[in-house]
């Protein structure tokens, strides 16, 4: 009897915790498990703002995929995802095609710039290990020319960060910390920076706890960050940006512009025909496609309404990893042909933004946290993470153990 092939696409949180957990349930005799990831590294996403603020390297953000999976339970395949032919049950990659019995596509975020002109052109975004590394060397790059020229250019110390959502808040944190060191180091006077967040919706943090933002955002206007709220960026250009508040514009003339306003799936579930909303596709409680019982979409792809609110949840990394155990339950439960699909319900533990190293705000088990006491928080959120895909081994590798 011929074994199931199961082919996981994206190495991101759903797709390995899929594939560590998957590993541990089926047997090398019960199917042929392949994992598929552009890299051979897993990057935790929801670091990335500290490296491309340059307080964390951005190795320390990354491990291999191999240190987490069993490559003798699991084929490890580096390629990159170019089309999913669903009826024809195959994963077009760039070198080579793969024939699926059971599909999970958990191929992560693209950024969403809402159609705003000279983004993709001009801005940076925060969306991968290489794109921190290119925000981390520009904004130095500015600093380390600064004093070079004779005519002192003040907009090459001027950085705009476009969003003050989730991300948006947790790189102002890091920023408005790495940016008193940069000065040191440069000469700069710290008086010439300027740090500008711009955010469209009525308020920073959307949808978070009212006191809970405002000490965000007096916390990082001490630091020096300016906020431009409900305003909205009408262009991106060479120079800068051209926002518009009450029909009035404005043109902000910056050396960085960092756009973190907002994420869409993968454009690849579109292209392979799946019906979605930006990339993403209302699963099935069980997280299969609609129509499709071999194809379960998870992670960022996957939207998933919240009953309570009637709005969907945020992609985050809490509910991709809950997600991915869910997802190797119930491809366990195909594979064996015997017992029910169980049905997906996010158990959120809590949301913690950090606010720098040793500052943060949060709600964790319904309790209202800032300060050092949500920066732990934040930290054990992260070691949990790590935990969860490779054990003790792992935190003991990338760990964060400065707490306080």
């Amino acid at each position: 009897m011929r074994k199931p092939k199961v082919v996981i696409l994206g190495a991101g949180y759903g797709g390995l915790m899929t594939a560590t957990r998957l590993q541990k349930m089926v047997s090398v005799n019960e199917a042929d498990i392949t994992l598929v990831n552009k890299h051979d590294y897993h990057y935790e996403t929801t670091w990335l703002h500290e490296a491309s603020a340059g307080t964390l390297h951005h190795d320390r953000c990354r491990y291999q995929i191999k240190d987490v999976i069993d490559t003798s339970r699991v084929n490890f395949v580096q390629d990159t995802v170019k089309l999913i032919k669903k009826d024809e049950k195959k994963v077009i990659l760039e070198n080579g095609e793969l024939e699926y019995d059971y599909l999970v596509i958990a191929l992560g975020a693209h950024p969403e710039t809402f159609g705003i002109q000279g983004l993709k052109e001009y801005a940076f975004t925060i969306s991968n290990i290489n794109s921190a590394r290119q925000i981390r060397e520009h904004i130095e790059y500015q600093f380390a020319t600064y004093n070079t020229e004779e005519v002192k250019d003040d907009t090459r110390l001027t950085i705009v960060v476009g969003g003050a959502g989730f991300t948006g808040i947790e790189f102002l944190g890091e920023l408005a910390n790495r940016v008193p060191e940069l000065c040191r180091e440069y000469d700069i006077d710290h008086k010439k920076v300027r740090i500008i967040c711009v955010e469209a919706a009525p308020t920073a943090l959307p949808g978070f706890d009212p006191e809970l933002v405002e000490y965000a955002v007096e916390h990082l206007q001490r630091k020096g960050v300016e906020f431009k709220i409900g305003t909205m960026i009408k262009e991106c250009t060479e120079n800068g940006i051209v926002v518009a508040k009450d029909d009035k514009t404005e043109e902000i003339k910056a050396g960085t512009v960092i756009w973190a306003a907002g994420v869409r799936g993968n454009s690849i579930v579109e292209e392979s025909g799946f019906e979605a909303m930006r990339g993403r596709v209302k699963v099935e409680k069980d997280l299969r496609a609609p129509g499709h019982e071999d194809v379960f979409i998870i992670g960022d792809c996957s939207l998933i309404i919240n009953e309570e609110t009637d709005r969907p949840y945020p992609p985050t990394a809490q509910i991709a990893m809950q997600q991915g155990e869910v997802c190797a339950k119930n491809l366990a439960a195909l594979i064996r042909g015997q017992g029910e699909l169980i049905e997906f319900k996010p158990d959120i533990k809590g949301t913690v933004a950090s606010l720098g190293e040793d500052d943060a705000v949060g709600v964790v088990f319904g309790k209202k946290l800032v300060g050092s006491k949500a920066s732990f928080m934040k930290k054990m959120i992260d070691n949990r993470a790590l935990y969860m895909v490779g054990g003790a081994s792992l935190v003991m590798k990338k760990g964060k153990f400065k707490l306080f």
